[in-house]
């Protein structure tokens, strides 16, 4: 993993991403690894995918392909998108709830 970037700290990204685009658009696992992870973006892409199926499985977020869900072990390019009403909690306690997005 990239110098100093922990799993919580790229769960929290990915979940900061999605409430801030809301439940009408969604992110790449790419989009927070690269917010976090510098130039050693690409080192953070298994967890990153790892993290996103880990929130879709606690019904934060979908995990989509082609703008249909998809298993964990999927293969190729997927899409999270924040499932809108959802609060969620970061590993420090914090918590944010998702901009409507009508």
């Amino acid at each position: 993993m990239a110098d100093g970037v922990t799993d919580p700290a790229l769960r929290a990204e990915i979940l900061r991403i999605a409430t801030l685009r809301g439940g009408g658009k969604t992110l790449c696992p790419s989009d927070a690894a690269r917010s976090i992870g510098g130039e050693e973006w690409r080192d953070l892409m298994p967890a990153a995918r790892r993290i996103a199926f880990d929130l879709a499985g606690e019904g934060l977020v979908h995990v989509t392909q082609h703008g249909e869900p998809v298993a964990r072990d999927a293969r190729g390019p997927i899409r999270i998108r924040w499932i809108d009403g959802r609060v969620a909690t970061t590993d420090d306690g914090a918590s944010g709830k998702a901009p409507s997005s009508g």
